[in-house]
C-alpha cells in the first residue's frame, strides 16, 4: 500500500510524538540514577536486566505510533476517532509522567499508583481502538502486556523497599 503525502505526514507526526515521550524519560534515566538509586533498591527475582528496557520500549513506542497512525488515518471528523485520540494522548501523558515519578523523584508508591492508572487507560484505549481498527488494537497488545508486567514489578519494588 502506497501512502499519500498527507498520510506520510501523519505517520511522521505519530512517530515524533511517541518517540518524543520516550525521549523525555531519558532526562530521568541517567546512568547515575540507574546505578546509584535504582541499583540499591531491593528488587524481586523476576526483575529483568537493565539492558532489556531500552529495546523493549523502542519496539513498544514504534507499535504505539503505528497504531495511533492507523486510527488517526480513519478521519478526525468521526466521534469515535476523536475519543480514541484523546485517550491515546492521555495514556501518553501518563506514560511520560511515570519516569520522573519513579526515577526522578524516587516516589515508588505514587509511581505505582500512576502506572496502574496508565494500565487502565491503555486498556480503555485498546478497547476504543478496536472499535475503529482491529489491527490498531492488536498493535497495542504488547504494550498493555509490558505495562501489566511493569505494574507488578513497580508494586513489588515498592513492597520490598517500604
Amino acid at each position: 500500500m502506497m501512502l499519500k503525502p498527507k498520510q506520510i505526514m501523519k505517520l511522521v507526526v505519530a512517530l515524533v510524538v511517541c518517540f518524543g515521550v520516550s525521549g523525555s524519560g531519558a532526562v530521568f534515566t541517567t546512568k547515575e540514577s540507574i546505578t546509584n538509586w535504582y541499583g540499591r533498591l531491593i528488587k524481586p527475582f523476576f526483575t529483568p536486566p537493565n539492558w532489556i528496557f531500552g529495546p523493549v520500549w523502542t519496539v513498544l513506542y514504534l507499535l504505539m505510533a503505528i497504531s495511533f497512525f492507523i486510527v488517526w488515518s480513519k478521519g478526525i471528523n468521526y466521534p469515535k476517532v476523536k475519543q480514541a485520540i484523546v485517550l491515546f494522548v492521555v495514556q501518553l501523558a501518563l506514560n511520560a509522567a511515570w519516569t520522573p515519578l519513579f526515577f526522578g523523584f524516587h516516589l515508588i508508591l505514587p509511581a505505582f499508583i500512576e502506572i496502574f492508572l496508565l494500565w487502565v487507560v491503555i486498556l480503555v484505549t485498546l478497547y476504543v481502538f478496536k472499535r475503529i481498527s482491529f489491527y490498531a488494537a492488536v498493535l497495542l497488545i504488547p504494550y498493555v502486556a509490558w505495562v501489566s508486567f511493569a505494574v507488578i514489578l513497580n508494586g513489588s519494588i515498592w513492597y520490598l523497599n517500604k
